[in-house]
């Protein structure tokens, strides 16, 4: 028997607790996202190759758990000149590119606009890091089918509704358009066929800073002069700046009043202007969008517009934007009332029939106890009632033998 027996790196085993708080939070999640009219789905943990390397998923895709095919001989395995050509299948990195799947497939039984809700997880091969996990949970939601701004307006004051009900304050959300990006490389002079490989360097300004990011644009061919400079001067444009006349050359000036737009319909969000946020996504077409918290240097969810995905499966373009929060960053800080969590105990003796202690049981469920459990008393009374108030029972009662459920008393373990 192995001394340290423990889950794979970057996974994790969850207590009672643990799983109890983490129903606790997704149950407001899903509680208030249906008040605000989205429906839930679920998709498949995993998706055929084909769609999971399209090219949609930035860096993700070089962190797919591939699934080899079936029914490989030897002679098959030698003749791959790679791992990926031995799989078929993969498990999600996202819950983006399964959506885009499942529209394509059951468009037809689906509203004109369809607002999704997806809780699930995913799994990424990537370095396990605090915080930073290889298997976790996104709840994501998603407008497909409606091509104005009320999608986003939608999709950011449900998730404002969302991270109020968690009691989250002072959140804010970053925005910026990939309209705003394009120009700014546009201005720069970086040729169209290295625009992909410059927004991925941009979105390392918050890890390698201002110095490091131009050194990686240099690196891949980037040649503005100064850029160094002018990406310090791009990090410290806000909404005020970004009107001032004459506005700076590199803004799109129809992105940036979308964004205002933005802002005016949704004056609860706390909307930030933030022209260097990228999201390293490929599959991102203008709007998009970051939870910010000021205790925390990483976003707690972000999203999108991403209009041209679906289309990569349905053969036909159908405008789509979403919204996915940082579940496994966000259930750290959310502190909810237990109250709620209640229970009951029935502390039998030793010499208590097993057919009686079932009888009672049903009794008491039937009765409308939501939860109630079957213990044998310990010599230790006093420790036993702590660990069942841990585990998130509130009431017991003694059970000696021969009792009916309407005379026991219920005690509290409070």
């Amino acid at each position: 028997m192995p001394s340290n027996v423990t889950p794979p790196r970057g996974m994790r085993d969850f207590l009672p607790a643990d799983k109890r708080r983490r129903e606790r939070v997704l149950s407001v999640v899903r509680d208030v996202y249906r008040a605000h009219g989205f429906d839930e789905i679920e998709t498949p943990v995993v998706e055929s190759s084909e769609y999971l390397f399209s090219g949609l998923g930035g860096d993700n895709e070089k962190q797919v758990f591939a699934v080899l095919r079936r029914g490989l001989d030897d002679e098959a395995l030698r003749a791959a000149s790679s791992a990926l050509e031995l799989a078929d299948l993969g498990l999600r990195f996202d819950l983006t590119v399964p959506l885009a799947r499942f529209y394509a497939s059951h468009r037809a039984e689906l509203p004109t606009v369809f607002r999704s809700v997806q809780i699930a997880p995913v799994w990424r091969a990537e370095k396990p890091q605090k915080g930073r996990y290889r298997q976790f949970v996104q709840c994501d939601i998603d407008i497909l089918g409606e091509a104005g701004q009320l999608a986003e307006i939608e999709l950011i004051s449900a998730t404002t509704a969302v991270l109020a009900a968690l009691g989250l304050d002072g959140t804010t959300i970053r925005v910026n358009d990939r309209r705003v990006l394009l120009g700014v490389l546009s201005h720069w002079g970086v040729p169209a066929e290295l625009h992909d490989r410059a927004l991925l360097e941009i979105d390392k300004l918050d890890k390698i800073g201002v110095e490091g990011v131009a050194a990686q644009l240099v690196s891949i061919g980037v040649e503005a002069p100064g850029i160094a400079d002018q990406l310090a001067q791009l990090g410290d444009a806000t909404w005020d700046s970004a009107t001032a006349s004459p506005p700076p050359a590199w803004l799109d000036q129809g992105a940036f009043g979308d964004l205002l737009a933005l802002r005016a319909a949704l004056p609860e969000a706390r909307l930030v202007f933030d022209p260097t946020l990228v999201r390293g996504m490929g599959y991102y077409t203008g709007t998009i969008f970051e939870v910010a918290h000021p205790d925390f240097s990483y976003s707690l969810g972000g999203g999108g517009r991403y209009d041209g995905m679906i289309g990569r499966f349905l053969g036909t373009d159908v405008p789509a934007a979403g919204f996915s929060l940082g579940f496994e960053r966000i259930v750290d800080l959310v502190e909810l009332d237990d109250a709620d969590d209640d229970g009951l105990v029935v502390l039998y003796d030793k010499a208590v029939a097993p057919v009686e202690l079932l009888a009672l049981q049903k009794a008491l469920v039937s009765r409308g106890e939501a939860r109630v459990r079957l213990q044998k008393r310990a010599k230790n009374v006093g420790g036993q009632l702590d660990a069942l108030a841990a585990a998130g029972f509130r009431r017991f009662v003694a059970v000696r033998g021969g009792e009916a459920p309407d005379d026991l008393e219920v005690r509290s373990l409070g």
